[in-house]
């Protein structure tokens, strides 16, 4: 039986022909785990890229470090893993191993995700003007989930969910912000290694980890604060993001919500209303044949509607990368389809004071979509 990684890659020598590539180069960690089911923990970040080259009628090759290799030899089904050392030449030499033979033939590269220090090499190894942009070509491979990644990411659904179930429960007078993050990786940790094989998984870790978007009171209008030592009081606001943190089998989710402790008055609720109604309407406009563009227009309808403005996009596809294509946004023409899977928000931001906000993941279904992160709305206070 092919392995899905392998079929995966079949599927890329297929559509590298159809635009007359003749070997692409990749080096985005997530683009290495979907071909090649290989994840690297330290890349380029600390110098080390791994790099996956695919090639028209060769064997795939993954060029990785050499402290790596065992790990790597264990978890992918690719057979050519080269290794290299620091100091010297590096990952350079074999590289130029690899490419020498197609120095006049056509490469592909993730244009906006390949590191300038590889993409100088590559430019000193092909002939000028050989070297073309495959990002669209690798993202509309990952575009439509398999049943086997939308069981994953439902799981992946059930570890958010454990996750805002604990901070929910730590919320209350007096508590700082540290402790309920603190709370919900603990809680999500846990509900992770109930899905996790001892004997099998060794290589996924349930560890819920990364900084905690949160933000509590009139810091509620700075989205994307982290968690602090502030300490919650009577009234505030408290708003949890973890599109960040929900990782299980290095699939990523979206998921937002607010809170208010003990009490929130009547303005902060009518806000709040008005988030996810936005959320409700690009939600009921979801459907196979719409546009990304229109499903983002029946939010932006509905905050008119209340009298708010929209803080950024409706929403965004994701998988193994925190954002996928295609958008939920103006101007995003790409039709839905079966099988994608969105992060679907409603925000709106009011300096100073805080705002509204809402968040889940969902698939796309031949007739509308379903829950990965079935979770109640209107149950604010705490």
């Amino acid at each position: 039986m092919t392995s899905p990684y392998a079929q995966r890659t079949s599927d890329l020598r297929h559509a590298l022909a159809a635009v007359d590539v003749d070997v692409a180069i990749l080096t985005h960690p997530d683009a290495i785990a979907y071909f090649a089911g290989y994840w690297n923990y330290l890349g380029m970040e600390f110098g080390r890229p791994t790099i996956l080259i695919v090639a028209i009628g060769f064997p795939p090759t993954l060029i990785t470090p050499l402290m790596e290799v065992e790990m790597c030899a264990s978890m992918t089904w690719i057979g050519d893993i080269r290794p290299w050392s620091d100091g010297g030449e590096e990952w350079r030499r074999p590289l130029r191993d690899l490419i020498e033979g197609w120095r006049s033939s056509r490469v592909g590269v993730d244009a906006k995700f390949i590191p300038n220090v590889v993409s100088h090499e590559l430019g000193s190894l092909v002939c000028e003007g050989q070297i073309q942009d495959i990002g669209p070509v690798v993202a509309a491979l990952r575009r439509i989930k398999s049943p086997e990644e939308i069981t994953i990411m439902r799981q992946a659904g059930q570890v958010a969910i454990a996750m805002m179930d604990g901070a929910r429960g730590a919320i209350g007078e007096g508590v700082p912000e540290y402790e309920i993050a603190l709370t919900a990786m603990a809680a999500g940790t846990r509900k992770a290694a109930e899905f996790l094989a001892a004997s099998s998984d060794r290589f996924v870790s349930p560890l819920i980890h990364d900084l905690q978007i949160l933000q509590s009171g009139r810091d509620t209008c700075m989205v994307h604060r982290r968690a602090s030592t502030r300490r919650l009081e009577r009234g505030d606001p408290v708003y949890l993001c973890f599109c960040g943190m929900v990782r299980f089998r290095n699939y990523k989710l979206g998921f937002d919500r607010q809170f208010f402790v003990g009490e929130a008055t009547d303005e902060q609720l009518r806000v709040q209303r008005a988030a996810v109604a936005a959320q409700e309407a690009a939600l009921a406009a979801i459907r196979p044949g719409v546009t990304c563009e229109a499903v983002n227009e029946a939010a932006e309808h509905a905050y008119a509607r209340e009298g708010f403005q929209p803080g950024y996009r409706t929403g965004r596809a994701v998988g193994l990368s925190l954002l996928e294509a295609p958008e939920l946004k103006r101007g995003e023409g790409t039709r839905i389809e079966p099988g994608m899977t969105f992060a679907v928000d409603g925000g709106i931001t009011l300096p100073r004071t805080g705002g509204g906000r809402v968040g889940d993941s969902i698939v796309v279904t031949d007739d509308g979509f379903e829950w990965l992160t079935p979770y109640p709305r209107d149950d604010a206070i705490v």
